[in-house]
């Protein structure tokens, strides 16, 4: 098994810390890992992306030029990547911020309504928990626990954010299950 997720937005909405909590939740789970941060000269308001490539076996290479899964925060980064994704990849959408449609058909795309279900969590700032539950949930590569595990440690030494971090991968998990 090799799964390569590929996490694009602006930078401050969460996107390497997306690929963080899903690096250390599947080292918890025992699987191998490649992190692969990439961001402009500004970080806030800059772009950002990374990958992460999670696999049972040695990973060769930590570049994946065709994610099996892509996170995009806004259109920018829709419109540059999802011509990358796989066939028959997931396409996660920030549904708050980007209303066009995939042009894809060869791909599954999930429209995560991000700001209402962090409200519901109760902070807007819990969005990327929310998409990365959401991911985690639906691509079935880490366990609510793992995800859990994957923020506390990617988080280690700010333990006063896990509780409200932990209730937006709930969140974005139970959006999986219930579809809403």
């Amino acid at each position: 098994m090799i799964k390569r997720t590929l996490f694009a937005g602006f930078g401050g909405q969460g996107v390497l810390l997306m690929g963080y909590v899903l690096s250390h939740g599947a080292m918890h789970r025992g699987l191998n890992v490649t992190y692969f941060p990439s961001y402009g000269a500004e970080m806030r308001g800059g772009t950002a992306n990374c990958t992460v490539t999670l696999s049972d076996k040695k990973i060769a290479s930590p570049v994946a030029s065709n994610p099996d899964l892509f996170v995009a925060m806004n259109y920018p980064s829709l419109e540059k990547f999802e011509k990358s994704v796989a066939k028959s990849g997931l396409i996660f959408l920030n549904a708050t911020l980007i209303k066009e449609e995939v042009s894809r058909k060869d791909v599954e795309v999930i429209k995560v309504p991000t700001l209402e279900l962090a409200k519901e969590a109760g902070s807007d700032r819990a969005i990327n928990m929310v998409m990365i539950g959401a991911l985690c949930a639906k691509s079935g590569l880490l366990s609510l626990e793992d995800t859990v595990a994957g923020m506390q440690a990617a988080l280690k030494g700010k333990e006063k954010f896990f509780p409200l971090n932990r209730k937006g991968i709930e969140r974005g998990f139970a959006f999986i299950a219930d579809g809403k």
